[in-house]
């Protein structure tokens, strides 16, 4: 179903206005009636089914629903669809508009980051029948502001709905995700409300896949697409590296701040009448940036022979001024960036070496999707190691909404979890039992220790909880008060399987 959001995420670049002439308009607006045929064989439907879980009670589920949406037909029988609109799915098919048909699909690669996926049948011999006479779409990469774009819908009867429009804005901008930032399209057009909408292509006047829909606002009618070079390099690099190799888009590594203010210019030593560069104010550990031998407090001047001004932002030959991050993304992990940086006001030459830091890779994971958390209940205390996840619970102002300790870890993690862990154990809740009277109100707390053995993951307490209990007991620490609690070993076993039965626990831990 078409979502109509309200929230817009902008990004550095500077906004340019749509200027042309009516003749124009509707010579644009004709080929993109003739696009739109040529590529109506080459979308399908796509229908999930998604049922996320539930990370206040992580032995649940929450009630099942439906996405439907419009895919993209590429070249080897595979459909582009975004990656929202198959997250945490139980059941994928692929439907033909014009005859009903349907098969059974799996997904291929999804990169949750930049909100795509790439899909194709369970069945290669039922791909190919279904595929028949379909075919494949480009990638278009070229798009400029001012161009003029069709949106892809389907009516109910299965005809091809063309929604034309101009691409007002390019800018890198927010997808689904917090932190994760990439090349963005708006485009301005009245969408009409139409079911299995959830994301749609749009075409370019040369028949090409220009972008995905990932949100719409109705009452400002702005579109906003995943980009043509971000689908292109999303399936380059799955075909660079098959057998599930995929690699992601890189990142630097760093934090920067613009260097407007003539004080802060002062202060990073900046040679005088200069303005160009950012304040780098944060450097991520191991990060490419680290590596590189980039410190806080230095200002980066040029990345890959680009300039950088005073607001991050670099003079692209398509796009004109838009934020360094794209200079980033845009290329592979593994590729080596020259950059210049100010130091105490001498001028330094680095090379940075660009990687991805997939999610399980961070001590507080930014996102867990198509998995279901990791748990472990003792004496009914509930056990979970914090994720992102676990915070959105809260909504959607879960920065403001979720316990403030956990906000803060989550947001300063690399500098705050220093100490070898692998992953935040916290004792998120408490099952009332008799054998817990006192403890029922605990939640929130970061566990430390059990029996003075750190723990560096819910492994770590598994593995203490099967050792020798000190004196009969296990000595719980935490971070904060209460500094520690017990759990009595003698009635433990007994009182997880009465726990269990009477919360109806299909399992007291998920480790795996």
């Amino acid at each position: 179903m078409l979502k109509f959001y309200t929230r817009f995420f902008l990004g550095c670049a500077s906004a340019l206005l749509l200027v042309s002439s009516p003749a124009l308009h509707a010579a644009s607006s004709a080929a993109l009636q003739q696009s739109a045929k040529r590529s109506e064989v080459s979308v399908v439907r796509v229908n999930s089914a998604n049922q996320s879980y539930d990370f206040f009670r992580p032995w649940a589920k929450r009630n099942a629903f439906e996405r439907h949406g419009l895919g993209a037909v590429l070249a080897g029988n595979r459909v582009l669809v975004t990656a929202e609109l198959v997250a945490n799915h139980n059941d994928i098919e692929l439907e033909r508009a014009e005859s009903g048909e349907k098969v059974s699909a799996k997904v291929l690669c999804v990169d949750y980051e930049a909100n795509l996926a790439l899909l194709a049948p369970v069945d290669d011999g039922e791909g190919n029948k279904f595929f028949a006479g379909l075919k494949g779409v480009e990638i278009g990469t070229e798009s400029v502001v001012g161009d003029r774009l069709n949106l892809l819908q389907l009516e109910s009867n299965d005809a091809l709905v063309q929604t034309p429009g101009p691409i007002t804005t390019i800018e890198v901008g927010r997808y689904q995700l917090e932190g994760h930032r990439f090349l963005l399209y708006r485009m301005s057009l009245p969408l009409q409300f139409r079911e299995g909408s959830f994301t749609a292509p749009a075409i370019d006047r040369n028949g090409k896949l220009a972008g995905l829909m990932m949100r719409y606002d109705s009452r400002s009618q702005t579109l906003e697409l995943v980009a043509g070079p971000v689908i292109a390099h999303f399936l380059h690099d799955f075909d660079a590296h098959p057998q599930g190799k995929y690699q992601g888009f890189p990142r630097g590594g760093l934090d920067y701040a613009s260097l407007r203010d003539p004080q802060l210019r002062h202060y990073a030593k900046l040679p005088g009448g200069s303005s160009d560069g950012v304040y780098i104010t944060d450097v991520a550990d191991a990060g490419p940036a680290a590596v590189a031998g980039i410190r806080a407090g230095d200002v980066l001047t040029e990345v890959a022979g680009q300039a950088i001004d005073q607001d991050g932002n670099f003079a692209d030959p398509l796009y004109g001024r838009i934020n360094l991050s794209h200079l980033l993304t845009k290329a592979f992990v593994g590729d080596k960036l020259p950059v210049k940086i100010l130091r105490d006001g001498q001028a330094q030459s680095l090379q940075l070496t660009l990687s991805h830091k997939a999610p399980e890779d961070y001590v507080i994971p930014p996102y867990v999707l198509d998995a279901g958390p990791r748990y472990l209940i003792a004496g009914g205390l509930i056990f979970q190691e914090l994720s992102r996840q676990y915070l959105k619970e809260w909504g959607g102002d879960w920065q403001k909404q979720a316990p403030q300790r956990l906000v803060y870890l989550d947001r300063y993690q690399s500098a705050l979890v220093q100490d070898g862990r692998r992953r935040v154990v916290i004792l998120s809740n408490v099952l009332p039992t008799a054998s817990n009277v006192g403890y029922e109100d605990l939640n929130y707390l970061v566990v430390k220790a059990i029996n003075g053995h750190s723990l560096g993951s819910l492994d770590d307490l598994a593995k203490a909880l099967a050792e020798k209990p000190e004196d009969g007991f296990y000595r719980v620490e935490f971070e904060d008060f209460p500094r520690e609690i017990f759990l009595d070993s003698a009635h433990l076993s007994e009182e997880d399987a009465k726990i269990q039965r009477t919360y109806g626990l299909p399992e007291l831990q998920r480790l795996n």
